[in-house]
Parts: C-alpha cells; structure tokens; sequence
C-alpha cells in the first residue's frame, strides 16, 4: 500500500504491507489524514517513533470480525490499552502502562492506505459531518479534555497561548464555558481565524494580560512555559498542552515561588467533540484547513504543514 514512513528521514513508499488487523480490532481505508504538532516533533525525534505516522484520521472500516462496522465511516481514539494494569482496572486506561499510542508509540499511523485500531476505539462519523470536519475530531477531543480537568466557575479569566490549531480549538472550547477568553497569537492570518462566540484575540502578549486566572499553553514552543508563568497569576493554573522534543535546562523555580499549578492535559474523549458538535454546529471548523494533498505529495504537506502561516494540513487518500 502506499504510506508515509519516517525511519530518520521522512519518505513516501508504495510497498508497505498492508496491516491485517487482530481480532477485535478493524482495518480502515483512510480517507483523509490530518498533521499535527506532534506529528512534526517526531521528525525532530520525539519519542523515538518509527514507522507510519499520524493519528488524525477519518475513513471506512473495510475488515473487521464484526460484521455491523463494515463500511461505517469512522474516527478513532489514539491510545491502545492492555485492559489489565493497574491503571486501566482504575479507569485511566488513556494511561496505560503498556499503552500503544497511533502513529505515536508502537503502533503505526494512518498516513497510509490502510490503518489498524481496536473496534472499542472507534466512532461512526454522523452524516451531517463532513470528512474536512471529522478529520478534526481528534484535535477537538482533546481540546474538549481540559474543561473536564478544570473546576470552572465561568468567571474565571482565561488566556490561551499559541495560535496553532490546537491553540484555538482550546479557546473555542473554554469559551463555551467561560466568559473571558482571549488568544495569543504572532500571525494577523492565524488570530483572524479564531474569532468565534466572543473569543477575544490578541497579536503578542500585552502587560494587560498578565495575571489570568488559567494560562493555556499551546505554541509548541520551549519559550511558551516561560511565557505561561509569567502570564500566570500566583496562585494560578498553567495548563500545559505543547508536546515538543526539546533537551534545554529550564528554570521552575518561579512555578513555587508563584505557587502556580501545573496541568498536563493530553488526549479527551470523542464523545465529547461530538457533543459539542451537536450543541454549537456552528463551530467554524473548516476555517483551520488551510491545504490538502495527495499522499504522494506528502513531503509537500508537511513541508506546507511546517510553514508557520500554516494551521491544519491534511493528506487525502480518495
């Protein structure tokens, strides 16, 4: 089949065996595979990872023991769990301690023909959704996760940094929630694209800024830790959701000093992205493409995808 590899250099291949999916699990014809942050730190190393890449997917479900998912088209959540540690048995099995994570750690990607994931990690897409619209799912779903890990009131003050699709699914997410939401951003592009529902934007951080209640990180930056404490009020909550390969000493001693908390928030349930969805159609997905390609152009997409006028980049597969 043909797929996307990184074994040290990013490539295109056209002679990757095709993955025959265990029982319990199904293979999906992909659709469209969309490039995340994440997906570009692994070309830096992060997590050591080698094979297909990728984890943002919609597609149709082409094998499978169970007859009544063939030829749904899904969406699938990323981290494949044992079911028998001690943190599966206490309901965190997105932490598993044996955890396969898509396209991520020990499990290939679905920048391929064909991708493979347990039938329990899987989600039929709603016709009204679009196959732009579903690819985001996964992002959103995690944007979706930090809400679930704060005890908000709505009256909180909130500041997102980083104008990456990430960064403004965030602020969408909190705003629904909350009445003071403003993002951060470096692109006049980027901070255009995420006014929605009263979503405050801003171009660099302003003095006025400082002291939010709840700071988010997502600029996929070693500089955005630095710059979520100072932004921080003492006492606050830094909600860190970058994942980056970075090696450089950093100083935390302003983190007690501050008495400020520190959140990592990570992946979220898609039922969660659905519901939202459902309560606000009018959520503007569709403005963070900004270009889809052809598999055999991958090398382009990502190229486009590390360009930082970019936000979401997909590869299309039909």
């Amino acid at each position: 089949m043909r797929a996307v590899v990184f074994d040290g250099d990013l490539r295109f291949s056209e002679n990757i065996p095709v993955p025959d999916p265990p029982e319990g699990w199904a293979r999906i014809r992909v659709l469209l595979a969309g490039i995340c942050g994440t997906d570009k730190e692994i070309l830096k190393g992060y997590q050591q990872f080698k094979g297909i890449p990728g984890h943002e997917f919609v597609g149709i479900v082409e094998q499978c023991d169970d007859e009544a998912w063939i030829g749904r088209r899904v969406v699938g959540e990323i981290n494949v769990s044992c079911g028998k540690c001690r943190w599966c048995k206490r309901g965190l099995s997105g932490h598993c301690a044996h955890r396969k994570v898509m396209g991520i750690n020990g499990l290939n990607g679905c920048m391929a023909e064909y991708c493979i994931l347990p039938t329990s990690n899987l989600y039929r897409v709603p016709v009204v959704l679009s196959d732009e619209k579903a690819v985001l799912i996964e992002p959103l779903s995690a944007a979706c996760r930090v809400p679930e890990q704060l005890h908000l009131t709505g009256t909180e003050r909130v500041v997102v940094l980083g104008d990456g699709p990430l960064g403004i699914l965030c602020a969408w997410v909190l705003r629904t929630v909350v009445s003071s939401v403003t993002l951060v951003g470096h692109h006049p592009h980027k901070v255009a694209v995420a006014k929605w529902h009263g979503t405050e934007v801003v171009q660099g951080t302003h003095e006025s800024l400082y002291g939010a209640d709840i700071v988010l990180e997502a600029t996929g930056s070693g500089n955005g830790l630095r710059e979520a404490i100072q932004v921080c009020r003492p006492g606050g909550t830094i909600v860190l959701k970058s994942t980056i390969s970075i090696d450089e000493p950093m100083n935390l001693s302003p983190l007690v000093v501050n008495e400020q908390m520190l959140l990592g928030s990570r992946c979220g349930n898609f039922e969660s992205a659905f519901q939202l969805l459902r309560r606000y159609p009018d959520l503007p997905l569709e403005r963070l493409l900004t270009g889809s390609y052809p598999i055999e152009h991958a090398i382009k997409a990502f190229d486009k995808a590390l360009n930082p006028d970019a936000l979401k980049v997909t590869i299309h597969l039909n």
